[in-house]
């Protein structure tokens, strides 16, 4: 089967396209944007779109207020520009109806970037709603009840820089992290107050390439904690805790992945690009992977237990923006036969991968335990690693791999209490040894025409020189395998620019698990590409019924997912449609 991909213009915006699993389609009725759009134009974008989804528990009534009585209780909440919008959300039941937001806000000298709601403390009649914005102030709003109104960083004495990303601490009624393009995260409680003058701050535990502080001051108050993070002024780009909450991964400018614990702070491994910055990053639905994408224009697969890179995905032909894995698509058995359930173990497990990027296209990855877990390979070649015998098998200088994540009872308990804790008496974390597993690697394809000067620099002639041994693979758009499966490395001159981060070479990373060799590893392609979109893409979210896209025009589109075949047949006619192209 060869791969579903475009390479068209703005004509080529793809309403349909099918999967091993069928159809899925865009429901031109379920579009939502500002009530004002009037349809596509050129330029008109916004780099910030973001989208938030929220499902209200059901009221007495059946309903959450607001809805439509068939069981819309779902919120959407997206940004464009120096607006932000709340829509009671009808998927694929019902057409929009934009003439009534829940909430509509418009902001004078500053943009919203980004936003989450509470799923912790929201009722059928109320949900909080925190949000970040350009100048570095964040608003906590209540967008039901509009009696809830708060703002922290009014007077910008904590951050001047954008908010990048803030979330709700998993597991919290009140506390929530911010990252800010200055390079540093903030932990806030939304019943504290931020102080009137600049906050002073001691240190209160440090490691490598991070420190994180405390505030100075006899009462507590906003942020509890400040986390500094990568190379100074590294701006951080997103973060995301795994599925039991108990790790932090966190992407930066400076081309790091680096995943903590998050109770213990204690910095357990990380990764690297080989070109300019990580721009997003996802957790797998069990936490065995953490999947980043960036400037590179990769899809790059980490894998937890074993901290190492295991796999790199080439099919965008821009910065991909969001990475995002589709829990409700996790194996495949053999499309012509229905699979008993005494042999369901015997399935091929498969994990479902979404990506969008800013060349507006939507690829969909199958990563399967054959690629991920391949058989090792020894490879002699040591040279081509100087100085690389200092690091552990996690990436991380002077440290060993811990084991695999365990739920904690309480999650961000350690952040809400400040006394009686100092920098010599910090928690060490978990340390048990972490099982040994086949010696995956991954291989990594670039194209290295375009440089990126503007975001990740040059590190002069002499680092040039240094990186001509190294081989770098070739595109090729052959795909015969229904899932997305790794591929030989091949040949090609290039240069790469890296940036320098942390005080060590860049180069010291090369041939270790944080940055294996071009020709160690897997280099997957996607199952489907394709243009979904005018401007570039921002936003990708997967739910059971639908999938949702957003783009830097304001448009937050719906894709209906394929009814679900009951018989050998519908899915043998699945599988002979997926030649087909649109």
């Amino acid at each position: 089967m060869a791969v579903q991909s475009d390479s068209g213009g703005k004509d080529d915006v793809k309403t349909q396209f099918v999967t091993r699993e069928g159809t899925y389609r865009l429901m031109t009725l379920s579009e939502y944007s500002r009530p004002n759009r009037v349809g596509y134009t050129s330029g008109s974008g916004s780099t910030h779109v973001r989208v938030s989804l929220v499902s209200l528990p059901p009221g007495t009534g059946g309903g959450a207020p607001g809805s439509d009585g068939q069981g819309s209780d779902d919120r959407i909440c997206f940004n464009h520009g120096k607006e932000l919008y709340v829509y009671v959300y009808r998927g694929v039941k019902k057409a929009a109806d934009l003439t009534k937001p829940v909430d509509k806000k418009m902001y004078k000298g500053t943009n919203p970037t980004c936003h989450d709601f509470n799923t912790i403390t929201m009722t059928p009649e109320s949900v909080s709603l925190v949000i970040g914005f350009s100048t570095g102030q964040i608003q906590l709003i209540d967008p039901i009840k509009k009696e809830l109104s708060k703002l922290y960083n009014e007077e910008r004495l904590i951050d001047k820089t954008r908010v990048t990303c803030i979330k709700w601490v998993p597991g919290s009624s009140n506390l929530f992290i911010s990252a800010h393009a200055s390079g540093q995260l903030y932990v806030y409680n939304e019943e504290l107050t931020c102080g009137t003058t600049s906050p002073h701050y001691q240190l209160f535990k440090q490691g490598e390439s991070y420190s994180i502080h405390t505030c100075r001051t006899k009462s507590t108050r906003n942020p509890l904690y400040r986390w500094v993070i990568g190379a100074e002024g590294s701006c951080i780009n997103e973060f995301s805790f795994s599925p039991c909450g108990t790790n932090l991964a966190v992407v930066s400018q400076d081309g790091f992945l680096r995943v903590f614990h998050y109770d213990t702070m204690e910095l357990i491994g990380r990764a690297r690009s080989y070109f300019g910055g990580f721009l997003c990053v996802c957790w797998s639905p069990d936490g065995k992977y953490v999947v980043v994408g960036g400037e590179d224009d990769l899809v790059t697969v980490w894998s937890f237990s074993e901290r190492r890179v295991v796999a790199r995905g080439q099919g965008h032909r821009s910065w991909v923006s969001v990475v995002a894995f589709d829990p409700y698509v996790v194996s495949f058995a053999d499309p012509e036969h229905e699979v008993e359930e005494d042999k369901k173990s015997e399935s091929v497990q498969c994990y479902r991968l979404g990506s969008v990027s800013q060349d507006t296209q939507l690829c969909l990855w199958d990563l399967t335990e054959d690629v991920l877990r391949p058989p090792v390979r020894v490879r002699a070649s040591a040279h081509l690693s100087p100085n690389s015998q200092g690091f552990s098998p996690n990436g991380v200088p002077g440290t060993k791999a811990p084991a695999k994540c365990t739920k904690t009872n309480k999650i961000g308990h350690k952040h809400a209490e400040l006394s009686g804790v100092t920098a010599a008496g910090e928690p060490s974390g978990a340390k048990p040894a972490a099982k040994g597993k086949a010696n995956n690697v991954a291989t990594l394809n670039i194209s290295v025409g375009k440089a990126k000067e503007e975001s990740s620099g040059s590190l002069g002639a002499n680092f040039t020189q240094r990186l001509a041994g190294f081989s770098f693979g070739e595109r090729r758009s052959e795909h015969r395998r229904n899932f997305s499966l790794a591929r030989p490395a091949e040949k090609a001159g290039a240069g790469v620019a890296l940036r320098r981060a942390d005080g060590h070479d860049p180069l010291r990373l090369i041939g270790t698990p944080s940055c294996p060799r071009f020709d160690e590893c897997p280099v997957l392609e996607p199952l489907v590409c394709k243009k979904v979109a005018h401007e570039r893409l921002t936003a990708l979210l997967f739910r059971a019924e639908y999938l949702v896209t957003a783009c830097a025009d304001g448009c937050v589109n719906t894709w209906a997912r394929p009814a679900r075949a009951h018989n050998g047949d519908a899915r043998r006619r699945d599988r002979e449609r997926l030649d087909l192209v649109d």
